[in-house]
């Protein structure tokens, strides 16, 4: 039997980010098929954007991914983050990836990778298409699909998913109904996966 992973994300979260190459690795072992639901954070179950933090938490948070993103092998660019765009449109290009069975992993790693290490503002449409082009994928056509109106009700119907089933930050990964929220939660995944499940 097939075992299917739902993995809630967006585009714009580095946490997402850094565990993304980790996480697809585990599932490729154990033979499952992950289900993309691309979602903004989930307010109404707990979420809270860094930027509402106090400053304490904000400053950890900060270094908690600086030290997860060298062990992850990644370098994330904090400098000018505030004059970026907001990535949601990004998040959308990939929800028209889904439906265009196109490589929306590939999409999604170039996407994140342009903004977490690179700084660009992936919240403008020609930065989108070029990253996608760069990627190997017709861009251009991809901006134009996640115009679309279905491309939209399923953002809003993944985020509605996503808050029913208790889905509050990024990324999530749910398994035989169970949640495990962060990457950093991977281990406790791949047991599962394994027969292992730790109940609490």
């Amino acid at each position: 039997m097939t075992k299917n992973i739902d993995y809630f994300f967006g585009i714009g979260s580095p946490w997402a980010f850094i565990g993304l190459e980790a996480f697809t690795a585990l599932a490729a072992k154990h033979g499952a098929s992950i289900r993309p639901f691309v979602i903004p954070l989930v307010e109404d179950n707990g979420a809270i954007y860094s930027r509402n933090r106090p400053e304490a938490r904000r400053a950890y948070w900060t270094k908690d991914l600086k030290r997860w993103a060298a062990v992850r092998g990644k370098a994330l660019d904090f400098d000018n983050r505030s004059t970026l765009s907001d990535p949601t449109p990004a998040g959308l290009m990939v929800i028209a990836a889904i439906k265009r069975s196109d490589d929306w992993l590939k999409l999604t790693a170039a996407l994140q990778a342009a903004f977490w290490e690179r700084g660009e503002d992936i919240g403008q449409p020609a930065v989108r298409v070029a990253i996608a082009d760069a990627a190997g994928l017709d861009g251009t056509a991809l901006e134009q699909r996640a115009q679309a109106e279905d491309v939209k009700a399923t953002w809003e119907s993944n985020l509605e998913m996503a808050r029913a089933g208790g889905v509050f930050g990024f990324p999530t990964f749910r398994y035989d109904g169970e949640l495990y929220w962060g990457q950093d939660s991977l281990p406790f995944l791949d047991r599962h996966l394994n027969g292992d499940k730790i109940v609490a």
